[in-house]
């Protein structure tokens, strides 16, 4: 015969939905399942038990599908509106809602790693939502009408079905991968197998086939796989990829074998099925669609069939299918007791009819053994002991029977006569046919008689080795008898004021087992209702009633709490009806048990143990309804917890039942603000302010003057605001929108925005408008991503891009780069970008200046700088980034020390040498390329601070950059100083360099900028031409050691007067610092008269001349410029200075602008004690005469002159001047430096110290 197996009957179904059911999932812990329905909710089910344990409201609109992640924790279902709930996985309880769009969310999937969500609709896209803050994660995926997405197992691919096609993308970069027809028609459902090699699509019912495609090569693998006629709406593949489900419009579910693509069996449903999964472990199937119902089967007793209809054992099959589907997991005790005609009258407690009745047939059928036994039940059960022994000796004594001696075994323990009695359990024990089940259910029946005759320990030592020693039978049936007896014991502890021990047994009665099986036990159970009477579909709620009664009683009010919580959170809404009378009748005072938990509450709330506190106010609420400070009390607590939808709805309890007080707003404010319902939260503040200013109490109203209106609060978001942009660009690119805006643009986006709101929402008190959140929310919004790049011989331009999105444009020079910037600031998450070609007015004189001026503080307040090296292409070796032309580049300079955090980006966009660091100034390898490339120190580069500290070394690093304008050689250093001059494009090179040295040579007093070989400027001639004559170090002195100092002080202290020493020291010490203006340089200096000038014979380039001058050495100098030749003996009348710039480190004074400031050192200020700063000075400064006191000063004085001599001695970078009128001169420009020496410090004359005009 065919090895093809149609099964109809399920071993379970799932009720409860009143429409379509649309989606199932099984949740790793294998316990629970979750399906969807057109009825608007979602079911979340206990597999065990098959109890719903959540029903899941908060849809408008048919559920349409749903999701649940790989670690159980998040549950997402998506309706026809377009409308995503995320529910929490453990308790089904709503935490935020997406909106997609406007179309019917079609398929969800989660991430493997369970940190994105992807959502796929009919508006035509995809969308990923990060499942951290549930924001968008980039751009949606643009890709037609979808009709299922799905991840691969690793993550790394996401594949979705279209009307079209079946499309696949790269899930970490969107980069479509490939697109493929798979279908006639539309592409329904997909499903990859475990191991990611193969991916299965469903077709249409044009084409209603799977089909198998190699991952890898992307081909079709084989025939397609047919037998269904219809839609099919759903594909799910075993967990060891052994067996694939399918669900059909055509009623039915197909399981398939994935190795041969056969179909092995058939499960019919009575209506479309629309959704399939596997249980956990594989050995189950659910599935589910218009039936309103989820149905369970097996795919071991299937397989194991298909095995047996191969080999052609008909009865093997017939067998193992009954087997299968007649196996009821919920049928857990035989029925020993056959039936009878009074079953219903016992089960309904009528034990009168029940008596009539067999009495009746006792009458009919005088030899009928089963009807004395079964009348001597009912008469145990009215306690009439006596007859009840009478009709079972009568019963053994006509036909000894299983029946008859259970009914003598009960009889006699009613008598009490205990031993009687076990020997009439045993001898029922010859009865049971060796039935371990029978023989289990009669063991339980002696335990429950026993109890009954007061033998407590010996019918407890009996159902503990029962449910331990018998690993095959119905422990549950031991627990559920268990718990009754403890029920028992309990409620005889209560009525004799043994509250503590009563407490205890009821709660022995609910651990015995998980309430979750309360639904069915008294059906499953119903021989014991039967044989005593017991009452087992109130046990559950009989103990939980108890319990809390007791442990109130007891004084335990916390525990109390707790229990009537899981008392109420476990029960269906009649039980919770029934909860809520025996609260308000049964227990203690109700206004004095609520007055003690509110008063319990608050502790709790107060100790920050929120949980409790709900419990406590939530049990005050039950006793005292009509009480607002309960609901505001437990509102309070929500909001801590971040419950903000249930927090809120306590809120609007508080304001209904006090509808003039301020507090019911002042919480839907607090707790709109937590639902980011910003707007709402605001129109609730706004009412609490009304409120307190209307309050008819003094101490109410005096609450309003804490509190700021929302005028006031956008007053001070809106200086943070503008504080922020004072140090960004003025127009800048919307990454979202890929618009570009301008200061009101930004404003606008800023004000519309949900931060915005949020922070506005938030600020309520005066405390608040100077808290530091507010900026930092300001400058998160507002963080900018800048570009640093080379120019390209076509840039887009502000006119290009203005009032379009930059995202749209095409066939522009430039505008890849400018979409591949956004795209990656976009990605990275910032807001905001720029770039200098499109967002500077460069037509705008007064913008372009200020943006020139602003540039460097731009890029030092950036959130990022992105330098993209269009020069270096894809997996560069080490090396690429030093040869780019971007090091090449004046600009350049200050865009890459500006920023504190900055990545490079080769020419596809790809990170350079694939260096993950989120900042390339953090990465060694790249940071040691361009040490070696630049020359400049990699803690310069990372840690540079602008000003004119060090101006020489600053000037050599810029020596060797070019610019396209020649201006901009001196404007890109402007940031570098710190310095703001006029922006004048046309003034030419020399003028703009030499004002930028003037002013640092002017406001530093720094003389190491006249330190330069090269051709001079005809700004001034102290200064060069062009910037490459900082190139050459400067001279570096020779230093000497502390030991060479002394000595040679020693030397001079025995020639050089005291008096001529102090005098050269004051009167360099009282040396003005330089001074620059109007392209004249007032320079202090030693000038040493030249001498003599001859020049050398040779053929060079250059000429080299040697010079004479009083008190230097001979020297040489090299110099494109014509001197003239003079000695001593042949004088010439224009004077020529060999200058020492005067330098006032020589004075070895402390450099108080290097110095930490006050600020700094008010901590050890204030460490001083009183005798620190006061009596022991006094007593040192007695302690020396005043002419000892002198001594040592002068001789401080002298041996500082002496060391200043010792320097002034050392060789030194001079400056050769030329006289041009009376009072100024101009620098003679040398090819090298001139290294000048005195001949004897000791003959320096003050007279050479003096200051000259330079023109």
């Amino acid at each position: 015969m065919s090895g093809l197996i149609t099964i109809t009957t399920p071993l379970r179904s799932f009720k409860g939905h009143e429409d379509c059911i649309t989606a199932v999932a099984v949740f790793p812990d294998r316990r629970r399942m979750v399906m969807s329905s057109l009825d608007k909710t979602l079911r979340l089910w206990d597999l065990k038990t098959g109890v719903v344990l959540k029903k899941m409201e908060g849809h408008r609109n048919w559920v349409i599908k749903l999701a649940v992640s790989r670690d159980g924790q998040l549950i997402a279902s998506g309706d026809t509106k377009g409308e995503v709930i995320v529910w929490h996985g453990e308790t089904g309880k709503s935490l935020t809602k997406i909106a997609h769009s406007f179309g019917e969310i079609s398929s969800l999937d989660f991430s493997p790693d369970g940190t994105v969500l992807a959502t796929g609709s009919y508006d035509k896209m995809t969308k990923l939502w990060n499942t951290k803050t549930w924001q968008l994660q980039g751009n949606p995926i643009e890709c037609g009408y979808v009709h299922c997405i799905r991840y691969s197992p690793s993550g790394e691919l996401l594949a979705i079905a279209t009307y079209e096609n079946i499309q696949i993308y790269n899930s970490g970069t969107r980069k479509h991968v490939t697109s493929f027809k798979a279908h006639i028609g539309d592409n329904m459902s997909l499903v990859w197998t475990p191991d990611g090699t193969r991916l299965l699509t469903g077709g249409s019912d044009s084409d209603p086939t799977i089909r198998e495609w190699d991952t890898k090569t992307w081909k079709q693998v084989g025939d397609p796989w047919t037998g269904h006629t219809d839609h099919i709406q759903a594909i799910a593949i075993h967990p060891a990829g052994t067996l694939v489900a399918s669900a059909s419009s055509d009623n039915h579910v197909r399981l398939l074998q994935l190795s041969d693509r056969q179909t092995i069996a058939v499960f019919k449903h009575s209506f479309a099925t629309t959704c399939v999964t596997f249980s956990v472990d594989g050995n189950h199937i659910f599935s589910g669609g218009d039936d309103k119902m989820i149905s369970e089967w097996t795919t071991i007793a299937t397989t194991t069939v298909r095995d047996a209809c191969i080999d052609g054992d008909l009865s093997t099959d017939e067998e193992l299918l009954m087997q299968d589907i007649n196996t009821d997991a919920n049928n857990h005790t035989p029925c020993i007791l056959a039936i009878m005609t009074s079953r219903i009258a016992c089960l309904n407690g009528d034990l009168s009819t029940a008596k009539t009745l067999l009495t009746q047939d006792i009458n009919t059928s005088p030899n009928d053994h089963t009807s004395y036994a079964h009348r001597s039940l009912v008469m145990a059960r009215k306690c009439d002991w006596d007859r009840a022994l009478l009709d079972a000796i009568k019963s053994i004594g006509i036909q000894p029977s299983l029946t008859g001696y259970i009914s003598e075994g009960i009889a006699l323990c009613g008598k009490g006569r205990v031993l009687d009695a076990r020997a009439a359990f045993d001898v029922a024990s010859m009865y049971t046919d060796q039935d371990s089940e029978i023989l289990h259910f009669l063991l339980l029946i002696k335990a429950i008689a026993l109890f009954n005759a007061d033998q407590h320990d010996e019918a407890n030592l009996l159902l503990t080795k029962l449910a331990t020693g018998c690993p095959n039978t119905d422990t549950l049936a031991c627990d559920i008898v268990q718990a009754y007896l403890h029920v028992q014991l309990g409620i005889k502890a209560l009525n004799g004021a043994r509250y503590d021990e009563a407490a205890d047994h009821f709660t022995a009665a609910l651990d015995s087992r998980d309430s979750s099986s309360k639904s069915n036990i008294h059906e499953i159970y119903e021989d014991l209702v039967v044989l005593f009477g017991w009452d087992l579909k109130s046990l559950w709620r009989n103990a939980h009633h108890k319990r809390c009664d007791a442990l109130l009683r007891a004084g335990k009010l916390q525990d109390a709490v707790k229990s009537y919580q899981h008392m109420m959170a476990s029960s269906d809404e009649i039980t919770n009806a029934d909860c809520l009378d025996w609260s308000n009748g049964e227990s203690i005072a109700s206004n004095e048990c609520s007055a003690l938990c509110a008063a319990n509450g608050e502790a709790a709330f107060a100790a920050s143990d929120y949980d409790e506190a709900i419990d406590l106010y939530s049990m005050a609420i039950d006793l005292d309804s009509a009480s607002y400070i309960f609901f505001a009390n437990r509102s309070e607590a929500k909001l801590c917890k971040m419950l903000w939808e249930d927090a809120l709805l306590d809120a609007q309890k508080v304001t209904k039942l006090n509808p003039s007080s301020h507090v019911g707003y002042q919480l839907s404010h607090s707790a709109l603000r937590g639902a980011q319902r910003y707007d709402e939260a605001i129109e609730a503040f706004t009412i609490m302010l009304s409120k307190l200013d209307n309050a008819p109490e003094v101490q109410i109203r005096d609450l309003r003057r804490q509190y700021v209106r929302p005028s006031e609060a956008e007053d001070a978001i809106r200086r943070a605001v503008w504080i922020e942009l004072s140090n960004a660009p003025l127009r800048l690119l919307n990454t979202s929108t890929g618009i570009l805006c301008d200061r009101a643009a930004q404003l606008n986006s800023f004000k519309t925005s949900s931060e915005y709101k949020e922070l506005l929402s938030s600020i309520t008190k005066y405390s608040d408008l100077q808290m530091e959140r507010t900026k930092e929310v300001v400058a998160t919004h507002f963080r900018c991503v800048l570009l640093s790049h080379r120019w390209e011989e076509t840039e887009v331009l502000l006119h290009h891009i203005q009032n379009k999105d930059v995202r749209e444009l095409k066939g522009l020079g430039g505008i890849t780069k400018l979409q591949s910037f956004c795209k990656i600031a976009r990605d990275a998450g910032y807001l905001w970008a720029w770039m200098d070609t499109c967002c500077i007015d460069k037509t705008n004189n007064a913008e372009l200046g200020e943006s020139v001026q602003s540039m460097f503080v731009w890029y030092r307040h950036s959130a990022l700088t992105i330098v993209y090296l269009s020069d270096v292409p894809p997996s560069s070796q080490s090396g690429a980034l030093a040869s780019s032309v971007w090091n090449e580049r004046g600009w350049t300079f200050q865009e890459f020390v500006a920023p504190k955090v900055v990545i490079f980006y080769q020419n596809d966009w790809s990170l350079y040498r694939n260096d993950r660091t989120p900042n390339h100034k953090e990465s060694p390898a790249i940071m040691k390329e361009l040490e070696d490339a630049t020359g400049i120190d990699a803690q310069a580069l990372i840690s540079f601070n602008p000003g004119m500290r060090d101006p020489r070394q600053k000037l050599q690093w810029a020596s060797k950059r070019v610019t396209t304008v020649q201006e901009d050689t001196a404007y890109s250093l402007f940031g570098i100083f710190d310095v703001h001059l006029p922006v004048i494009y046309g003034e030419r090179k020399q003028s703009a360099l030499g004002r930028l040295l003037q002013d640092l040579v002017s406001r530093s007093g720094d003389i190491t900028c006249l330190d330069w070989v090269g051709q001079s400027s005809e700004f001034n001639s102290c200064l060069p031409a062009d910037i490459i004559s900082y190139a050459t170090p400067p001279y570096s002195l020779p230093s000497l050691s502390d030991d060479e100092i002394q000595t040679a002080v020693s030397s001079l202290r025995n020639i050089v007067p005291v008096d001529s020493a102090s005098n050269l020291y004051n009167l360099l010490k009282n040396m003005n610092a330089p001074l620059f203006a109007n392209c004249r340089l007032r320079l202090p200096c030693i000038a040493f008269p030249v001498t003599e000038v001859k020049r050398k014979r040779g053929r060079t380039a250059h000429f080299t001349y040697g010079v004479k001058a009083d008190g230097l050495r001979d020297l040489l100098i090299t110099t494109d410029e014509t001197l003239i030749q003079f000695s001593r003996t042949r004088p010439t009348q224009q004077t020529f200075f060999l200058v020492r710039p005067w330098d006032r480190r020589l004075l070895g004074l402390p450099d108080f602008s290097e110095q930490p400031t006050f600020a700094d050192e008010v901590e050890s200020v204030g460490d001083w004690s009183e005798s620190e700063s006061g009596s022991d000075d006094a007593d040192e400064r007695s302690s020396n005469s005043p002419g000892e006191e002198k001594l040592s000063v002068d001789s401080d004085v002298h041996s500082r002159s002496l060391r200043l001599m010792v320097h002034l001695g050392q060789a030194f970078s001079a400056l050769l001047v030329a006289q041009q009128h009376v009072g100024e001169y101009k620098r003679v420009a040398s090819d090298q430096y001139i290294i000048a020496q005195v001949k004897d410090p000791a003959s320096i004359n003050i007279m050479n110290i003096r200051t000259l005009d330079i023109l």
